[in-house]
C-alpha cells in the first residue's frame, strides 16, 4: 500500500512539475500560428530599424537620425538589446524571426507564472488563472521590446513576492534579471519602484526581532538593483532616459496604450476587475496593508494607462496568491513545483528537451509553409514607392507610417517615439491631422518646408488639403493618400532633410 501511495505521490509531482513547460509550449505554438497578431503595430519596424543601425555602426545611437523634424538632437535608445536581437532575427521582408522570438517571451512568460503559482494553486487552477491572464494581455502583444522583457518583468518580481512570502530579503541572483530588464526595455524602473512595497510587505509579517535586519537586506537589495538597472551602455542616464516618457503630460492621454480605460463600454479587464472584487467579498478574503497597498496600486495603473492591464493581470495574482492559499484551501498537498520537480531531474530534462526538440521542429516545419505578413493597413507600399520616385525628402505624414518609413530609409516627420519629438510637438502634430484648425494646419506645412503628405484616407487633414489652394490630391488607395504642393518649382527647390537642421 506504501508503494502504491508513494507511485501516486510521485506521478502527481512529476505532472505539476511539468506542466509549467507545457503550457508554456502550447502558448508558443498558439502565437507562432497566429503570428500576424504580433505584426499589428509599425513601431516594430522602427524598433528593428534601429537594432540595424546599431549592428551597422557598432555603436550606440546618442542622437536621432532617423526624422528630420529632430535630426541631431540628443535620444538613446532604453531597448537596444531588444531592437538587436528583433534585428538579427529580421530576414529583409521575412518576419517569421521577429514572430518566433516574440512568441518564446510570451510561452516563458507563462512557464514563468504558472512555476510561481504553483505552491498556491492546484495547476488547473494555476492554469485558469493563466489563460484570463493572457486574454487580458493580448491586445498589447506585439513584435516590440516590451514583449522580451516581459518574462523577466514576471521572474524578477515575482522573485521578490517569493522573499515576501517567505519573510526573509530577496535573492541576489535577481540582480542579473534586473540587469537585463533594464538592457530590453524601459520598464525597469516599474521593478525598482516595487522593491519599497514589497520589502514592505516581508517586513509587516516578519517577527519584530527580526524587521531591523531585514530591512536593511532589503534597502542594500535595493541600491545593489539600482546599480545593475545602470549597466547598460549608457550608464546612469539609463533610469533617467527611461522616466523620460512619464513627463509627457497631455500627451499621454492621447496615445492609445498610456491612454486611461474607458469604463464607458464593459470590456473583459471591467469584468475581471469587478468579479474579482465581488468574489473577494464573497469569500471574505483578509489581506495585510501592504498587500491591500500593492493590489490598489496595480488597479490604479491598469485603470491609468490602457498598456498597464498586463502588468495588473500577471501581478495581481502573485500578490493574492498567499493569502487565498491559506484562506481558501486552494494549494494542492505536495509542496511547490520547483521542488517537486527536483525529486525526478532526469524526467525533467527529458521532458524539456522533447519539448523543446518538438516545438523546434514544429515551428520549421510551420514556418517553411506560412509567410508572416503585417498589416497592409501600416505599411502603405504602392504609396511609399511613389515618394520615393518623386524624391519627395520632407513628407508630414501620420505616426503610425513613421515605422514603415523609417524600414525604408527615410527621414520622417514623426514617428512612436514620443519621448524624442516632445509635448508640444506631437500635440501640434494631432491638431494638425485632426484639422481643427485649417490655418494651423498650413502653418505646421510650412514651417518645415512640407513638399507632401502622406496620410490616411479618412484623415480630417487630407480632407481639408484636398480644398486647400496651392495643394492638390496626388494618390489614394485604400490605405494611403498623398498630397503634394502644386507648385512644382517649390517641390524641386526644397534642401534634403539632412541638411535641413
Amino acid at each position: 500500500m506504501s508503494i502504491s501511495i508513494t507511485s501516486s505521490v510521485t506521478n502527481r509531482s512529476m505532472a505539476r512539475g511539468l506542466v509549467p513547460l507545457c503550457a508554456g509550449a502550447g502558448v508558443y505554438l498558439f502565437f507562432l500560428s497566429a503570428g500576424e497578431i504580433l505584426l499589428r503595430d509599425s513601431d516594430s519596424m522602427w524598433q528593428i530599424r534601429i537594432g540595424q543601425w546599431i549592428l551597422d555602426n557598432g555603436a550606440m545611437p546618442y542622437t536621432d537620425v532617423f526624422s528630420f523634424t529632430r535630426f541631431g538632437e540628443p535620444w538613446i535608445s532604453s531597448s537596444w538589446l531588444s531592437q538587436v536581437l528583433y534585428a538579427i532575427s529580421y530576414g529583409p521582408g521575412d518576419w517569421a524571426g521577429p514572430v518566433i522570438l516574440s512568441s518564446i517571451a510570451v510561452g516563458a512568460t507563462i512557464t514563468i507564472f504558472l512555476y510561481l503559482l504553483s505552491p498556491y494553486f492546484d495547476p488547473a487552477r494555476a492554469i485558469l488563472i493563466a489563460a484570463l491572464a493572457l486574454l487580458e494581455s493580448a491586445s498589447h502583444f506585439f513584435a516590440r521590446p516590451h514583449v522580451l522583457a516581459l518574462p523577466f518583468l514576471l521572474a524578477f518580481i515575482g522573485g521578490l513576492m517569493v522573499a515576501a512570502d517567505r519573510r526573509t530579503h530577496p535573492s541576489w541572483w535577481l540582480l542579473p534579471l534586473m540587469a537585463i530588464w533594464a538592457n530590453l526595455h524601459g520598464g525597469f524602473v516599474f521593478g525598482l519602484a516595487l522593491i519599497g512595497p514589497i520589502g514592505l510587505e516581508a517586513l509587516w509579517s516578519a517577527e519584530p526581532s527580526r524587521r531591523l535586519q531585514l530591512a536593511v537586506r532589503w534597502g542594500l537589495f535595493g541600491l545593489a538593483a539600482l546599480v545593475a538597472s545602470c549597466l547598460t551602455p549608457y550608464g546612469w542616464n539609463t533610469p533617467m532616459g527611461a522616466l523620460k516618457i512619464l513627463s509627457l503630460g497631455k500627451l499621454l492621454s492621447l496615445i492609445w496604450e498610456w491612454m486611461p480605460v474607458d469604463f464607458s463600454k464593459f470590456t473583459f479587464f471591467e469584468a475581471t476587475l469587478l468579479t474579482l472584487i465581488g468574489v473577494a467579498f464573497y469569500r471574505k478574503l483578509t489581506l495585510s496593508v501592504p498587500r491591500i497597498l500593492l493590489l490598489v496600486g496595480l488597479i490604479w495603473m491598469a485603470i491609468s494607462h490602457v498598456r498597464n492591464i498586463e502588468v495588473f493581470a500577471f501581478l495581481a495574482p502573485l500578490v493574492l496568491a498567499k493569502p487565498i492559499a491559506e484562506q481558501w484551501g486552494t494549494a494542492e498537498a505536495g509542496g511547490s513545483a520547483i521542488e517537486e520537480a527536483r525529486s525526478a531531474p532526469l524526467i525533467t530534462i527529458l521532458a524539456t528537451v522533447a519539448i523543446i526538440a518538438g516545438g523546434w521542429t514544429s515551428t520549421k516545419i510551420f514556418v517553411a509553409q506560412h509567410p508572416f505578413m503585417f498589416l497592409p493597413s501600416v505599411t502603405p507600399v504602392a504609396a511609399v514607392d511613389l515618394l520615393q520616385k518623386r524624391h519627395a525628402q520632407r513628407i508630414f505624414s501620420t505616426a503610425p507610417f513613421g515605422g514603415y518609413m523609417v524600414s525604408r530609409d527615410m527621414k520622417v516627420f514623426i514617428d512612436g517615439r514620443a519621448e524624442l519629438y516632445g509635448e508640444q510637438f506631437v500635440l501640434a502634430y494631432f491638431d494638425a491631422t485632426e484639422a481643427r484648425n485649417v490655418g494651423q494646419l498650413l502653418g505646421l506645412l510650412d514651417k518645415y518646408q512640407i513638399d507632401a503628405t502622406l496620410l490616411n484616407p479618412t484623415s480630417p487633414a487630407g480632407y481639408a488639403l484636398d480644398h486647400v489652394k496651392g495643394w492638390k490630391r496626388l494618390y489614394k488607395d485604400d490605405f494611403a493618400v498623398i498630397h503634394v504642393r502644386s507648385d512644382e518649382t517649390k517641390t524641386s527647390a526644397l534642401p534634403a532633410a539632412e541638411s535641413s537642421n
